[in-house]
């Protein structure tokens, strides 16, 4: 008998979403399989989609600490039960991301958190050719990644996100929301746009 899955229902097919990440890396010659994931990431077009994923998440949730990154709320959200992906591999961690984005980036499902530890720096090198680039979000999150054509990445971490956002900001207890975050107003080389609503 067939049963529904809450989460699937908000973000979309998670398990398929991964699958495809960990299939199109092994025809690059990674292989995720030894590592465990930090997170999924989901990003949303504007505000209030970002508002109703939150709510409908933060009900299959434990906590949610939301913090400002580059000028925009970002959820980070532990479920109470992780999703189980690639046969059995378990993820509780989503990172929900609203506008505004600094490039294209795909909406819905976007990137896929790997650990690989302290190997990092090794990992790097041996599969440079495969990877499109590196981040540097701040002093100890810098994953390197692969970016596909469809905008979706696999972003692979030396320590989860999760758990460097809990060390330097505290524990994951409870719901945390920005507050008095207005969304801003868009200004391009054209001019001003209207805010993502």
């Amino acid at each position: 008998m067939a049963t529904s899955d809450p989460i699937a229902e908000i973000i979309g097919d998670y398990r398929a979403f991964a699958a495809m990440q960990r299939d199109r890396l092994l025809t690059s010659g990674i292989d995720i399989a030894p590592y465990p994931l930090s997170h999924l990431a989901v990003r949303v077009a504007d505000w209030d989609l970002y508002v109703h994923q939150r709510t409908l998440l933060e009900r299959h949730a434990r906590a949610n600490r939301e913090n400002l990154w580059n000028g925009r709320p970002i959820s980070l959200i532990v479920l109470s039960e992780p999703l189980e992906v690639l046969d059995g591999t378990p993820v509780s961690n989503i990172e929900l991301i609203p506008p505004v984005h600094q490039r294209v980036y795909r909406m819905g499902l976007e990137h896929l958190g790997v650990v690989v530890g302290e190997g990092i720096d090794e990992f790097s090198r041996v599969h440079r050719a495969a990877l499109t680039g590196q981040q540097f979000q701040s002093a100890d999150v810098e994953p390197v990644y692969v970016l596909f054509e469809d905008f979706t990445h696999v972003k692979f971490y030396r320590r989860s996100l999760f758990d460097v956002v809990e060390d330097e900001v505290g524990g994951f207890d409870g719901f945390v929301h920005v507050d008095d975050w207005v969304p801003q107003r868009l200004v391009t080389a054209t001019g001003p746009n209207p805010p993502p609503r």
